[in-house]
């Protein structure tokens, strides 16, 4: 099945969801904030590994449409870090090269409910979701060499001419949430993050020609370049990343959510000739 028809299904489920089964409605808002685990994926981790957790934090606001459908949108910090040295690849082990980054994104998608969901009901109390949404984040790519923390953007590591570190992309998440009481649910899931670059972690196409790098004194740009510390390892064009493959982050994550609006009341008909 192809993304394309993935995400009209989603669309369809989630106009049907809006418009249908009202009749429980319960418009309100919910905030709350979480706790979890960030894991990143890109030319730094190429295994998918999940050795290398940073923590997450973030805060999160619901409108609830009815009982299947809201809108959510959410603050999100993650520390992201991965190295070369965890890779089981030879090449990647020799390209020895690392970065970590305090990223921060907002988003702001449509949720989900699968199963009816109505805060303070007996028997509506669960339900896994799903939403799908845009996020803007915010990245700083870092790293050490020799005990000194340095800013990989400023050094034209692969000979770029810079590169944005604000960066669109897609937002999805998928969890489960349910009522601790009538105001208070608790959430556990996964949110993601598709970025439209594939700088997040400095390392995205080929390695230039370190003798004409230009970025920062006495050599250091090409010292973060070519980290392998093997004579003609980084020729000039040999392949340093993969630009075809943007990078994502996924959090892992628990919440406690608040649920502030009154249930709305069944419209009564009023009894003629009283």
């Amino acid at each position: 099945m192809s993304k394309q028809t993935i995400y009209s299904i989603f669309t369809i489920s989630l106009i049907f969801g809006l418009f249908l089964n009202t009749s429980y409605s319960q418009k309100g808002q919910e905030v709350g904030g979480y706790i979890g685990a960030a894991h990143y994926f890109g030319d730094l981790n190429t295994d998918y590994s999940i050795n290398d957790p940073g923590p997450a934090i973030g805060l999160v606001i619901r409108q609830n449409f009815n009982e299947r459908v809201s809108l959510s949108g959410s603050l999100n910090y993650a520390r992201l870090s991965a190295s070369d040295e965890d890779s089981q690849n030879n090449f990647e082990q020799t390209r020895n090269l690392s970065f970590f980054s305090n990223t921060f994104d907002a988003s702001m998608s449509i949720e989900f409910n699968f199963f009816t969901y109505i805060h303070g009901d007996k028997r509506y109390y669960y339900t896994p979701y799903a939403s799908l949404g845009f996020a803007v984040a915010k990245f700083k790519p870092q790293t050490e060499l020799n005990g000194t923390k340095y800013d990989l953007r400023d050094f034209n590591t692969e000979g770029q001419d810079g590169y944005g570190t604000v960066s669109p992309g897609l937002a999805f998440a998928v969890g489960f949430k349910w009522d601790l009481n009538y105001r208070w649910s608790f959430n556990a899931g996964l949110k993601a993050r598709r970025l439209a670059t594939d700088y997040l972690d400095d390392v995205s196409t080929v390695y230039p020609d370190v003798n004409a790098l230009t970025g920062g004194p006495d050599g250091i740009s090409a010292q973060l370049s070519d980290r392998s510390g093997l004579e003609g390892f980084a020729t000039p064009g040999k392949q340093r990343g993969n630009s075809l493959n943007n990078d994502t982050y996924v959090i892992a994550h628990i919440s406690i959510v608040r649920f502030f609006t009154q249930l709305e009341c069944p419209k009564v008909s009023k009894i003629q000739g009283l």
